[in-house]
């Protein structure tokens, strides 16, 4: 599904929200918490079993977040509160670079689950400033809800990929339709 990854500054996000397998329950994070934070270059923080709650509550808040930009609708209040107190726990600083440029980055001193959070932060911010923040949504389907990067001019899609969870929401439209008919 590489045509659905997102661009390089929402690719944590997406790989963070996708840690969670809604149709198997499989979590990622559960199973390896400590491999997904050096994946992503994390230094190590305090306290790996609050980390993981924390982590497990971005990622649904940030789930909430992409079902919205699918649907076209507000971010559930429940979701920005939980994003708005994790995300004051991570501040970031801007840092101005010798060619002039500057980028937002974690604060020093932050690790584990702070850190991650901020690193989150700062890509959905440079997203928010290049426009394609809403173009990363959930899939529609109630059993998947996977992330993808919408990729698709007019920016409506709906499903992770028309091939399943689009093809099975279109025929359960059909056989709906044919059975009211009938």
């Amino acid at each position: 599904m590489a045509a659905r990854t997102a661009p390089d500054s929402l690719r944590l996000v997406q790989d963070l929200v996708n840690t969670l397998d809604i149709e198997t329950g499989e979590d990622a994070l559960t199973a390896g918490l400590g491999a997904f934070l050096r994946d992503h270059g994390v230094p190590a923080g305090h306290g790996e079993a609050t980390a993981l709650g924390e982590l497990q509550e971005l990622r649904e808040a940030l789930r909430e977040v992409c079902l919205a930009h699918t649907a076209g609708t507000a971010v559930p209040e429940p979701a920005t509160r939980t994003l708005d107190r994790l995300l004051a726990a991570a501040p970031l600083v801007l840092d101005v670079q010798p060619d002039g440029g500057a980028a937002l980055r974690p604060a020093a001193g932050l690790g584990g689950a702070a850190y991650l959070t901020a690193l989150v932060a700062a890509g959905i911010a440079s997203a928010v400033a290049g426009g394609t923040w809403t173009r990363l949504k959930a899939c529609e389907a109630h059993d998947c809800r996977w992330v993808f990067y919408d990729k698709s001019p007019a920016g409506r899609s709906r499903w992770c990929t028309m091939a399943v969870c689009g093809s099975r929401a279109k025929m359960r439209t059909y056989r709906a339709k044919r059975a009211e008919s009938e």
